[in-house]
């Protein structure tokens, strides 16, 4: 059997009734990320180390914030918040600040902090701390001790659920709070637990995927064919959420954390999107096997130093959440049967995929690859992806190259596919990354 997580959005059909309740808890846990960041700080300054979430759950499961939630929406705070610590302490972008606090300081004419506004978090509810009554679309959620009326009373959120019509809820195995900024509301995400048989693999055909930063991605496949997915709208948001989050006055308040938010929820639904996009094309094509190319270190070479693709590609490649995106890839792709698997991709973007001579020269600029051996020229992303499908660095690999002159056809003139905020994944019409 398969086991499938979902997550669906639900309506609060009684938000009158339980906004305010979500409100103390969406602060409460703003509240607490700020005592937890002050904390990982501290012990930053101390001892030059950063906090993991268990030492958080030790060091704060007794102050007065973690109780403003249920234990466990707590403890998913703190590691909501080590997470955050973890990705920037191992970022090598010297522009990168550490997590910021939430909140929202106002000033009188003397300089005094008069106000203090805290946004909403989300606030999840892992299985202890809610219970699901499925018959009326009802969920209960526990109340942090300090919005109890008695500490230890029995005391939660009536919340009542509307979904699309389709959706069949059962098995929660979370329950989160989200604060829609636009809509002035809160709503329900309901993550289920699905099993299903495991299918069976479309066919027996491979695909190569090599991921860069001009191109988001070039996939080969084994029928001749191939796509190249330029990262323009990645790009787009690289450059435009950066340049708004700089015009802040506060880098810590609520217009600064909303665009981090809205930024963030972008780049998401782009790794789902596209993610998906590649499994719907690999179960039309009979694929049962997708190889994308390890880039552990791409951002270091044999030395250990920082290898530097230039300003914008420095920025792009910061931003460039590849790991991220093959986990989305390989849980998409395992609920079609299809096995995703990790290749060394060490030289394959300078050996030739038709005569399989090796020579960083032949890569003679940007989206072009000539091979003075062969005389083959094609896109060189596309080749890249191509090394990748065959696995050139495993002797034990029983892909087979296709036969015949690729130099005029698929090689050197992929599909290209842009990606558009409301209709996803089209076709380019004209293809205009190769050079004659």
């Amino acid at each position: 059997m398969l086991e499938v997580h979902r997550t669906h959005p639900a309506k609060i059909r009684n938000h009158s009734q339980v906004a305010e309740s979500l409100n103390r808890h969406g602060w409460a846990a703003s509240k607490l990320w700020n005592v937890a960041n002050y904390h990982s700080r501290q012990q930053w300054e101390k001892t030059g180390e950063i906090p993991d979430h268990e030492e958080l759950k030790r060091e704060l499961k007794d102050h007065d914030k973690y109780r403003g939630l249920h234990s466990q929406s707590s403890q998913r705070v703190l590691e909501e918040l080590a997470e955050a610590f973890n990705s920037w302490y191992s970022s090598d972008d010297n522009r990168d600040n550490p997590p910021g606090y939430r909140k929202q300081n106002y000033y009188d004419d003397e300089g005094r902090c008069v106000h203090e506004e805290h946004p909403r978090s989300t606030v999840t509810w892992k299985q202890k701390g809610f219970r699901h009554d499925q018959k009326h679309n009802r969920v209960r959620l526990s109340k942090g001790a300090n919005h109890k009326e008695h500490p230890r009373a029995r005391e939660y959120i009536l919340v009542e659920y509307e979904t699309r019509p389709d959706v069949e809820v059962e098995n929660i195995q979370q329950v989160r709070a989200v604060y829609d900024q636009a809509k002035v509301r809160w709503e329900l995400h309901l993550v289920c637990k699905h099993e299903r048989e495991t299918p069976d693999a479309p066919g027996d055909e491979t695909a190569g995927i090599d991921l860069g930063i001009s191109n988001f991605a070039a996939v080969a496949y084994s029928t001749e064919e191939a796509d190249l997915y330029p990262g323009n709208r990645l790009k787009q948001d690289g450059y435009y959420f950066p340049k708004e989050i700089a015009k802040c006055d506060n880098s810590d308040g609520e217009r600064a954390t909303r665009l981090h938010h809205k930024w963030s929820e972008r780049r998401t639904h782009f790794f789902h999107a596209f993610a998906k996009h590649i499994v719907q094309r690999c179960v039309e094509k009979g694929v049962g096997q997708i190889n994308i190319g390890d880039l552990e270190g791409v951002r270091e070479d044999d030395d250990g130093e920082a290898k530097n693709w230039g300003r914008h590609g420095n920025l792009d490649l910061h931003g460039w959440a590849f790991d991220r995106f093959t986990s989305i890839l390989e849980y998409k792709a395992k609920v079609e049967g299809i096995d995703v698997d990790e290749v060394d991709e060490e030289a394959t973007s300078k050996t030739c995929s038709v005569c399989g001579k090796e020579d960083e020269n032949h890569r003679v600029e940007r989206g072009l690859y000539v091979c003075e051996d062969c005389d083959a020229a094609f896109n060189a992303d596309v080749n890249g992806a191509e090394n990748i499908r065959l696995d050139i660095n495993d002797s034990t690999s029983n892909s087979e190259s296709p036969s015949g002159d690729r130099s005029t056809g698929w090689l050197a003139q992929p599909g290209v596919y842009l990606y558009d905020l409301t209709c996803g994944f089209q076709p380019r019409a004209e293809v205009v990354d190769s050079k004659p």
